[in-house]
């Protein structure tokens, strides 16, 4: 046990360990993986990285060493930042005619001159395994999770895997994103809770959070939330990602506080990061499964 999970449940916190999820999931994936490439089928998964980022650089290595954990060929597609918008779009038009790539993800952010929501529409709804194509949002809205985006995704995983009751209960989403806070509430009525989605602008934002059975912050500032601003027994997900000068990273609760509140709580890191990955996985390898005709298709 780490020494944060050990801390939680001293405190009465159980801690969500999203990483040993994720390390759970892996298991299953692989044995799919084999079940596909016994019929031929081997999962493929490109990844596009425009540009030195430093930060990208690291998710992407994450991403392809995941894939080979589980037995998915990854195919990176590393270009300068000095690519055109045309000869980005003219690669990811050949990734989709390629039957062996299952999952095309482009890594975000962009260079400022490529036009991101052109290049997130080229990619194949079958093959859009971030779930950012507009056809995926639509489905998400009717009810139809075809390849839901990859952190709220888990973050679903993760409280059913912890068997958090969602039915009827009061949700806040801190973060109005299209990456993860507007999704997430989507999917979250979708699954008969209450929803509130908070963000830069709400007022008196404590008053929201105290209602709040489930809350889920994705909001990107450190220590955002602080216990007076918990109720008791609440279940609290942090998807915040924060580097402080220091060097160290945490999330946008303060752990240390709300922690001694919390009935549930997840760390940073190891929570829900671990999970973005694995439903990325996940996404892949249903998709390849549709291909084989292992599953329903993506859409008519």
């Amino acid at each position: 046990m780490t020494s944060t999970a050990l801390k939680a449940e001293q405190t009465g916190a159980k801690l969500i360990d999203g990483k040993a999820v994720a390390l759970k999931m892996r298991e299953a994936q692989r044995a799919r993986v084999e079940a596909l490439q016994a019929t031929g089928v081997t999962p493929g998964l490109a990844v596009v990285l425009v540009g030195d980022d430093a930060a990208s650089s690291i998710y992407v290595s994450r991403k392809v060493k995941a894939c080979e954990a589980v037995g998915i060929k990854s195919i990176s597609h590393r270009h300068p930042s000095s690519i055109t918008n045309e000869e980005l779009l003219v690669l990811i038009g050949k990734l989709n005619a390629d039957p062996n790539v299952h999952g095309i993800l482009v890594q975000l952010p962009l260079p400022a001159h490529i036009d991101m929501a052109k290049v997130l529409e080229t990619i194949a709804p079958e093959k859009d395994v971030d779930g950012f194509h507009l056809y995926n949002v639509g489905a998400l809205v009717v009810g139809r999770q075809i390849f839901p985006p990859c952190t709220p995704y888990g973050v679903m995983h993760l409280l059913e895997y912890s068997d958090i009751p969602i039915e009827g209960r009061n949700v806040v989403v801190i973060g109005a994103s299209n990456i993860v806070g507007k999704p997430m509430a989507l999917m979250l009525m979708a699954r008969d809770a209450t929803v509130a989605i908070c963000h830069a602008k709400t007022r008196d934002l404590g008053q929201w959070t105290i209602l709040a059975d489930i809350l889920v912050v994705a909001a990107g500032v450190p220590n955002l939330i602080v216990p007076q601003m918990v109720k008791t027994g609440a279940v609290v997900i942090d998807v915040g990602i924060n580097r402080l000068p220091d060097g160290k990273i945490v999330g946008d609760v303060d752990f240390e506080g709300v922690r001694k509140k919390a009935s549930y709580i997840t760390p940073v890191p190891g929570g829900v990061g671990p999970m973005t990955i694995a439903m990325l996985l996940e996404n892949t390898i249903q998709s390849a499964e549709r291909k084989a005709g292992l599953r329903e298709p993506a859409h008519d």
